[in-house]
């Protein structure tokens, strides 16, 4: 495995933990923190939240942060404290507002960061009316975003052993995006990177397609494969047919994948809404944390 800081040039500068100081949010801290010791990142640990009808009322009459923001502020402190940083010391940032809106904003404070959050994956009911904060996040966030489900052993995340990469296509111009963050980061580790297509049925019936749709995997991943890479990342690539959410997540059990990294599809007609209809379910079942892309995402080449 590379030294840290040995590819800090490459990816990111910056990882954004965002917690909301739940369980679920503890299993991301640790993998933060992790990939901010292995790039030699600055880590910093966000916190938005609601302020108070009571609390807002005492502020406005005092010139003293209520007990709200003060408890906060102690437990993001707390929380910052027990995470270490790549680079300098980890800097808790307390934000108010919708925790949806700031994260991402905060995020594009910095030129190159990555997004670290944990979700406790509420049912299909609770989605659809409620929504989820990280699901949220996703939505309105422009750049990478690494979410950590709630079926992910913790203790992966403390050794980093990233062996085996899924990058998840289905060949469209948003799925593109992610792939040279998918080969980036089998160098950076270094990891072999599975290559996966759920193809129509009609389509994986005829060998010729088949043939066709994987020389197309091969080549568009070995495109934006490092050169000095390909001695062991060289992909392989998997045609299957059926529906995309059950044959991803067989993949990463039966291939052992410790990353999944997928793009994000933008809907032309419902914009920013839809874009993560596909993919959360796919966290929330996920024994492996899901780097997820955005279209437009920044990508550091290698110097």
């Amino acid at each position: 495995m590379p030294t840290s800081g040995e590819h800090a040039d490459m990816l990111f500068d910056t990882v954004v933990f965002a917690t909301d100081f739940s369980p679920a949010s503890h299993a991301a801290g640790v993998y933060a923190s992790a990939l901010s010791v292995h790039f030699a990142t600055n880590l910093i640990v966000a916190h938005a939240f609601t302020i108070l009808q009571a609390s807002m009322e005492v502020e406005a009459e005092h010139p003293l942060a209520s007990l709200q923001r003060r408890d906060l502020s102690r437990a993001l402190s707390t929380a910052a404290s027990a995470l270490a940083a790549g680079r300098g010391e980890t800097q808790p940032v307390l934000l108010e507002g919708d925790p949806c809106r700031m994260i991402p904003a905060l995020t594009e404070r910095y030129p190159s960061a990555l997004i670290a959050m944990g979700t406790h994956g509420r049912g299909a009911v609770d989605r659809l009316f409620l929504g989820s904060t990280a699901e949220g996040v996703l939505r309105h966030s422009s750049g990478p975003a690494l979410t950590v489900g709630p079926n992910v052993d913790i203790a992966k995340a403390k050794k980093l052993n990233v062996r085996r990469i899924l990058y998840a296509t289905d060949c469209s111009v948003e799925a593109a995006h992610a792939a040279p963050f998918a080969a980036a980061l089998a160098d950076a580790f270094p990891a072999r990177i599975d290559v996966l297509n759920v193809a129509d049925s009609c389509e994986i019936s005829r060998p010729d397609l088949t043939e066709h749709l994987q020389h197309h995997l091969h080549s568009a991943l070995n495109s934006v494969v490092p050169e000095k890479a390909t001695e062991f990342s060289e992909p392989e690539t998997f045609v299957r047919a059926g529906d995309p959410e059950e044959e991803i997540l067989r993949h990463i059990k039966e291939r052992d994948i410790d990353l999944l990294v997928i793009g994000l599809r933008r809907n032309l007609h419902l914009g920013m809404k839809n874009r993560t209809s596909g993919v959360f379910p796919i966290i929330v079942a996920s024994t492996c944390p899901v780097l997820t892309v955005a279209s437009g995402s920044f990508f550091k080449q290698q110097k």
